[in-house]
């Protein structure tokens, strides 16, 4: 099915060699972006009238009124703009390994921790597992704090933040939820998509 009006590019690599940082890491969210208003809409000028002295103008008698301050014309809406999907090679076992692989290559290349968002479809993350250990509110705080990796479930996908980056792990769940999962995942991508799973399965989800 697809998930914008214009198909996305979707590129295809397979997970490094490096070691997973494991659970042990602390990842929180980003800021909310804030809401942007649309566009404004011009006022439709009506159309002008005849009579025997020809069509009314403005500052003609007979005319509408001048306006003292010129008409502003309406600003054309923002282009669409769409996230890349990008698709590195797991099994529904390795996925949260791979996933946590690709964040730590994130790091190393100078991507700030809380631009980055870790989804799964299938078991929680063992890091957001833990949290959660602590209270709902203490692992929501997190994400509102915005200075590190977060993870999540993507079933509470609606609860969280846009981020530049966002990896879905897709290491379990029904095809179903996996398939909409894809599409909660890419609105929260405002840069990348990263889909760590199989990939005849995701694309075939796709």
């Amino acid at each position: 099915m697809p998930l914008t009006p214009e198909e996305p590019q979707i590129y295809e690599s397979v997970p490094g060699t490096r070691a997973s940082a494991g659970a042990s890491r602390t990842p929180q969210a980003s800021r909310t972006a804030a809401p942007v208003p649309g566009p404004r809409q011009a006022p439709r000028p009506a159309p002008p009238r005849t009579d025997s002295k020809g069509p009314n103008t403005p500052g003609r008698p007979g005319g509408p009124p001048q306006s003292g301050k010129p008409s502003t014309p309406a600003k054309p809406p923002a282009p669409a703009t769409t996230a890349r999907i990008h698709l590195v090679a797991a099994t529904d076992a390795t996925a949260v390994e791979v996933a946590d692989e690709t964040v730590d290559k994130l790091l190393d290349e100078g991507r700030a921790p809380g631009e980055i968002l870790l989804l799964t479809t299938g078991g929680q993350h063992p890091w957001a597992e833990h949290e959660l250990s602590f209270g709902e509110d203490s692992y929501w705080r997190q994400l509102a704090d915005a200075e590190d990796v977060f993870c999540a479930h993507a079933s509470a996908v609606a609860r969280t933040a846009q981020r530049a980056i966002v990896l879905l792990a897709v290491n379990g769940g029904t095809d179903s939820e996996a398939t909409a999962a894809l599409p909660a995942a890419l609105e929260k991508a405002t840069e990348q998509l990263i889909v760590c799973g199989d990939p005849e399965r995701v694309r075939a989800l796709l």
